[in-house]
């Protein structure tokens, strides 16, 4: 398995290396399309907006359209694939209570992974500890659940503490101080989506306090410390990416839970963002991009002067008394259909990138003595960070 694992990851460093000029850009920094070649952008411009949709959301599609151009990306073989789930009886309703479907299916399918140990459990970044009190009914082991808001460990341990479950919780920053009292060799940490710079930290500590096992389920790969994404494994910093926050969002564009008012809101996100740039460009007269930082979606449900206002403010841009907004949000319109071709090709590389990031992990671990697995432990339409990694030493 290392030497299959250590194989798969040269072999996406390459093909990700190869072709970084298709995902490494921002579309927002881009006015026409960035590649020379002829035949792509032949292809992306005959494509209506429905089609690109259509296209982004299924995989036989991408292999349909664009295997003939990408050929080494679509020929690299599966890393993650679907384990066979372990039949478990039904929770009482009780359990249930308060837990969102889609993440009781994320929950439920993991439990169906669970490896057969009577390890105790240290739940990292528990919420409510929804996970953790689950594993502590199915497999009657005692948990520890750590998290590091004080209401949502308070509501967690009252739940625990009402249906007599043995999870007790642990109130604290893991970023800020290690947890080197609470983790021990004998117990199995697990995560179900911590985000970046906590599972990173999470698997830091896991090695250093020797934990016999080991599952996490890694999301928002961006959210980290640094300016750039710091390599964990050695083959890794070999073949380092230079990944920046931006390339590292791409791994997490793909949704499948949005409803109609979401993506119209995002939709209208995208209009705006760019609409504002054009009229920052033509105030200042600088053409060259300059992103913004993240806002609340309420933003985008009022008016886009307002927006116009508070994104001047952060440029520390005086903006006119009266600004042409069918202007701007015209000249947005063509961008933005622009951008949607650009993100297209871009999203084609979302999956081998999030693999390049797991496999970085795993073969962190295998460096520390662990056999490491990577598989998909539910559908991606429960949700689409589905990558499972399991460490055992």
């Amino acid at each position: 398995m290392s030497n299959t694992i250590t194989q798969q990851f040269q072999q996406l460093s390459r093909v990700l290396q190869q072709y970084r000029r298709y995902w490494q850009l921002l579309p927002f920094a881009c006015d026409t399309l960035p590649w020379p070649d002829a035949e792509l952008q032949q292809l992306l411009t005959g494509m209506d907006e429905s089609l690109l949709k259509q296209i982004d959301q299924s995989s036989t599609l991408q292999q349909q359209y664009f295997a003939s151009l990408f050929p080494a990306l679509f020929a690299l073989p599966a890393v993650a694939v679907a384990v066979a789930p372990e039949p478990l009886p039904a929770l009482p309703f009780w359990l249930e209570n308060g837990i969102g479907g889609r993440k009781l299916q994320q929950i439920t399918a993991l439990c169906q992974q669970w490896p057969h140990s009577n390890l105790p459990v240290l739940e990292w970044c528990a919420g409510k500890g929804h996970l953790g009190r689950i594993l502590a009914h199915r497999f009657t082991v005692p948990v520890t659940s750590v998290e590091w808001q004080a209401t949502l460990c308070d509501a967690g341990a009252g739940l625990a503490e009402k249906y007599q479950l043995p999870q007790h919780f642990v109130c604290a920053d893991v970023l800020s101080a290690p947890l080197d009292t609470v983790l021990q060799p004998k117990q199995h940490i697990v995560a179900l989506h911590a985000c970046g710079q906590l599972h990173i930290s999470m698997l830091q500590q896991a090695v250093h306090a020797g934990c016999q096992q080991l599952q996490l389920v890694p999301c928002c790969y961006h959210l980290i410390t640094q300016p750039q994404y710091q390599p964990m494994s050695d083959l890794a910093l070999q073949h380092n990416l230079q990944l920046s926050k931006d390339d590292l969002k791409l791994v997490v564009q793909g949704q499948v839970t949005a409803g109609d008012r979401v993506e119209k809101l995002r939709a209208t996100e995208v209009l705006w963002r760019l609409a504002y740039d054009e009229l920052r460009a033509d105030l200042t007269g600088q053409r060259h991009y300059r992103p913004l930082a993240s806002v609340g979606k309420h933003w985008f449900s009022g008016s886009f002067t307002a927006f116009a206002c508070w994104a001047a403010a952060q440029h520390q841009l005086a903006l006119p008394a009266v600004i042409d907004e069918a202007l701007y949000l015209a000249r947005a319109q063509q961008r933005a259909t622009t951008v949607q071709r650009i993100e297209l090709v871009r999203h084609l590389f979302r999956r081998p990138l999030e693999l390049w990031l797991a496999l970085d992990k795993a073969l962190y671990l295998q460096q520390h003595g662990y056999k490491t697995r990577i598989s998909e432990f539910c559908d991606y339409q429960v949700t689409p960070r589905n990558l499972l990694l399991t460490a055992t030493r």
